[in-house]
């Protein structure tokens, strides 16, 4: 005989995204029970616990975009739960600099999104840029100077939650690497037989989002592409010293960030990270969680964008072979040029980012996006800035769930 249990709600997924949508949910419905399922043995085991840990203050994301609704309040209910959990933040804002004189007018067009986002936001000049930033590069004398930008460590706030969730008698399931959804009965079947009832199943599942929401015949025109973020690091007797962010000013038209000089709250100063194609949902070393079938699909998708995206094919010549120790070090001088090879040193922090792709439309997709199945919600595009804004993204999931109406 199968053993059946029970919940109410189910959240596949114990990253940022998944914590903080149960952690939401007891704050408003105290008597609702939760399980949340993760294929690993620990919380935040992917992109939430390996990601830089930067707050981030809205400057970047489109006016009235669902990244801009939430990622300035979203930035500022973080770290304000930081602080009441005594969780160390370094509050060291952000310098965003114009690595090539062409990319000054862009200067302009960050501020402007900035202040229409509700963040905090400057032009500075070129004597403002060196004390903030003594080793660093403005091409023209000018930058932006976001000083609400912050930094954490993100293991502690997904660990924080984890505690403060079981004390609310949150069950967690780890290590269910095998489960399937029968969907009409809307139970989950775990590998070993037993099956979990639930009245609503949230799907935060990040990298693995999308196979999950295809189980449930949602979002069947959407996939995964995973893009490596590789870091390297300072040396410890590089005369260097960075106490803010140095980031370069952006292409808005694609969803990366560029090589910058980051902080930690460890004392460690991280640059990068890298954003080049991953052979897997997984492939953070070497051919370690290679996916032969999904690479083949990639390269595709890839290959479609590069014909017909101008600004795919810059990503591809700018940012597509930083893997590459030469190419990496070039990113990283053209913000500050007085770092050299023999200052920096590989670092084991590695992150995928997981990219959601829109194969109808055929483009890569720059919002967050949820949809609706039957009994369930799914979060299929929880990129950056998803950790900032993860309490709330969370209320925002619970406010246009049908379940919560």
């Amino acid at each position: 005989m199968v053993k059946t249990s029970g919940t109410d709600i189910c959240i596949i997924g114990a990253g940022i995204v998944g914590l903080s949508t149960a952690y939401q949910i007891l704050q408003r419905y105290s008597y609702l029970s939760i399980t949340i399922i993760d294929k690993e043995e620990n919380v935040g085991k992917h992109s939430s616990g390996r990601n830089s840990g930067v707050l981030h203050a809205g400057l970047y994301y489109q006016p009235e975009s669902l990244k801009a609704k939430v990622c300035v309040r979203g930035s500022r209910r973080l770290k304000a739960w930081c602080h009441n959990e005594n969780i160390p933040v370094m509050e060291c804002g952000k310098v965003i600099t114009p690595q090539k004189p062409e990319l000054d007018k862009q200067l302009e067009i960050l501020v402007e999104r900035g202040r229409a986002n509700g963040a905090t936001v400057e032009l500075i000049d070129e004597k403002q840029f060196k004390e903030l930033v003594p080793d660093g590069f403005t091409s023209t004398g000018r930058a932006v100077w976001s000083p609400d930008t912050c930094i954490v460590k993100p293991i502690q706030v997904v660990k924080r939650l984890k505690q403060k969730l079981q004390a609310q008698g949150v069950t967690f399931v780890f290590s269910q690497q095998q489960w399937k959804a029968e969907v009409t009965a809307k139970q989950v079947v775990f590998s070993n037989g037993k099956k979990l009832s639930y009245d609503h199943l949230i799907n935060c599942a990040g990298l693995q989002a999308d196979r999950v929401a295809h189980q449930f015949d949602v979002g069947k025109n959407y996939t995964m592409l995973p893009f490596k973020g590789s870091y390297w690091q300072l040396k410890n007797n590089t005369p260097f010293k960075f106490n803010t962010n140095l980031y370069p000013v952006p292409d808005l038209e694609v969803p990366f960030l560029g090589a910058h000089v980051t902080p930690s709250i460890d004392g460690i100063i991280y640059l990068g990270p890298t954003a080049t194609p991953a052979l897997g949902r997984e492939n953070y070393k070497g051919l370690k969680g290679l996916e032969p079938f999904m690479t083949i699909d990639f390269l595709r998708h890839m290959a479609v964008q590069f014909i017909t995206n101008e600004k795919m094919r810059n990503y591809v010549y700018n940012q597509a072979f930083d893997w590459t120790p030469t190419n990496f070090l070039s990113s990283v001088q053209a913000i500050a040029p007085q770092i050299k090879m023999s200052h920096i040193e590989k670092s084991p922090k590695v992150g995928i980012r997981p990219q959601l792709y829109d194969k109808k439309n055929r483009n890569l997709v720059q919002d967050f996006v949820m949809l609706d199945g039957h009994g369930s919600t799914h979060v299929v595009n929880a990129i950056s800035p998803a950790f900032t804004a993860s309490f709330e993204l969370a209320d925002y999931i619970l406010d246009k769930s049908k379940y919560f109406k």
